[in-house]
């Protein structure tokens, strides 16, 4: 029986959210048996050794869950969605990689631009920009400085408890929302957005405070390559300025990298150099607790995409919170079902 679009969203969200539920556990398991644990030091705030290859299982159940789809004969085929899938796995195995063995900051840089050119060179590219349309030969460096930018920003938030997954959620929904809101709409874009929310929800049922799980640098690069890829396919291809839109719904992340690296070349440092100044350490700094620090910075996100949907229509915004309400609610129940259980 062929799966119509829209049931495909919400039938893609919640088969993720069931594989990663699933597999989360196993991933745990197995990161404490051959020592993939995060060691704490005076950078980080946990207090205790932690798994840190929650990327596995975003990864993989997203993936297994377009490998579901097709078996209940829908076919998610769409434009530009294998390069995307296989940027995304690529971008992933880097992160893994640096998970175990800590390359150096400047060679998975390259090797970051490397994979943003061959996804670049399978078609995802950013080719105009309002009041100049088409960019010609500078379509390359944006696209690779956006692709490199976003994904690293992912990881420059994951500090706290819960942060960059919460971040992550509200972002995929919003881009998916107004990807199948733009004329003509990209429903694949939207597909992947719900796909990698389902994800990330369940992947976030063991990373809330206190964690059991971090997603690593796998998690992050991956999640924020997805994010970055789906807003150029899902919203970019306008020729308004809606194409600016992703930078309104990424806000919470592109504001810290921005920050962070403007920081630490202003201090004479290089950009790649982890410190302890990021947006979410300065609220913990303040007295925040990590839950409050993950609100309000959530919050910053919801209201960022909510107007970014306002800037679509009524309609988009009205879809908007009806979504963002759910994922809410599925948020606080998560949280509220771990403190219980801790009990």
């Amino acid at each position: 029986m062929l799966i119509k679009l829209t049931h495909a969203h919400i039938i893609g969200t919640v088969i993720a959210y069931l594989i990663g539920v699933c597999l989360v556990p196993l991933v745990i398991s197995f990161s404490k048996k051959e020592g993939l644990v995060d060691v704490p030091n005076e950078r980080k705030i946990h207090t205790k050794p932690i798994s840190r290859i929650g990327g596995v299982a975003i990864w993989a159940s997203t993936m297994l869950t377009f490998l579901c789809l097709v078996f209940m004969s829908y076919y998610p085929s769409g434009n530009l969605l294998s390069g995307i899938l296989l940027g995304g796995s690529l971008m992933f195995l880097l992160g893994l990689v640096d998970d175990i063995y800590n390359l150096d900051a400047k060679f998975k840089l390259f090797l970051q631009i490397s994979i943003a050119t061959l996804v670049y060179l399978l078609g995802v590219q950013i080719n105009n920009v309002p009041f100049i349309g088409n960019i010609g030969i500078f379509s390359y460096p944006i696209t690779l400085l956006w692709i490199v930018g976003i994904s690293n920003a992912l990881n420059f938030i994951d500090g706290v408890d819960g942060l960059a997954g919460s971040v992550v959620t509200v972002n995929a929904v919003t881009l998916a929302i107004i990807a199948v809101a733009m004329t003509p709409p990209n429903p694949i874009s939207a597909l992947i957005g719900f796909i990698l929310a389902g994800s990330m929800l369940a992947f976030l049922t063991y990373n809330f405070n206190p964690a059991k799980i971090f997603m690593g640098d796998s998690g992050a690069l991956f999640s924020g390559f997805l994010l970055a890829t789906i807003s150029i396919t899902g919203v970019m291809k306008a020729a308004t300025l809606a194409i600016l839109l992703p930078f309104l719904v990424l806000a919470v992340p592109i504001m810290d990298i921005t920050f962070s690296s403007l920081r630490r070349i202003a201090k004479g440092k290089s950009p790649f150099v982890a410190d302890a100044e990021h947006i979410h350490h300065k609220l913990l700094h303040a007295g925040f607790s990590q839950k409050k620090t993950v609100m309000i910075l959530t919050s910053v996100a919801i209201i960022a995409g909510a107007l970014a949907s306002l800037f679509m229509g009524s309609a988009t915004i009205k879809h908007y919170f009806m979504y963002i309400i759910a994922i809410v609610i599925v948020m606080l129940l998560l949280n509220f079902i771990k403190v219980l259980t801790k009990k």
